[in-house]
């Protein structure tokens, strides 16, 4: 009989309910990444803050992807970085859903990626929802922008600073606000 860690059903977007017998192997997954954090956020040199990315995500980091650390991750290994991205200060990604990142990103500072969410229902508002984040290639997106779960950001687009975005953003275009909207298409 095969096993399915609580990894692989979180990042098939199954519901995980804060009794379930395996909830507490993700806090002991966050914190073992929250030591690598601290060593990548405490370093200056770009080759080992990659080399620690590379750990955290358990993926090989490009070497023309440029990190400018503080960067916030709650698990890592759902997290794939292509080439040519830039990530700026002060970044949060809390990726047990999954966030994909294609390449020539551009992610400005204070930018939260956030895969999870949790249930309206009172009873239930402690479990947690893992839907993906998607960034196609090309896509910068501006200063404090949110990304909320299962939300594509669209080749080529631009989430204006400050927005708040949870639907998905087609190819080609400018959408900024609360919640965003496209704005322009370019």
């Amino acid at each position: 009989m095969q096993t399915t860690t609580i990894f692989e059903r979180l990042k098939k977007g199954e519901i995980i309910s804060p009794t379930d017998n395996d909830a507490y192997k993700m806090r002991e997954a966050s914190f073992a990444t929250k030591k690598l954090l601290i060593e990548m956020n405490n370093a200056s040199n770009p080759v080992e803050i990659r080399n620690f990315l590379s750990q955290i995500t358990e993926t090989e980091i490009d070497e023309s992807v440029t990190v400018f650390t503080p960067l916030q991750i709650n698990y890592g290994k759902h997290t794939r970085i292509g080439k040519n991205v830039f990530i700026n200060f002060d970044c949060v990604f809390l990726d047990f859903g999954g966030i994909t990142i294609e390449d020539n990103v551009l992610i400005a500072p204070k930018v939260s990626l956030l895969t999870e969410g949790h249930p309206i229902a009172i009873e239930d508002r402690h479990s947690l929802i893992p839907k993906p984040i998607h960034i196609k290639k090309n896509a910068w997106i501006g200063a404090n922008a949110t990304i909320l779960q299962g939300v594509t950001i669209g080749e080529n687009a631009i989430v204006a600073s400050g927005s708040v975005v949870s639907k998905d953003v087609p190819d080609n275009t400018i959408v900024g606000g609360i919640p965003a909207k496209i704005l322009k298409t370019i």
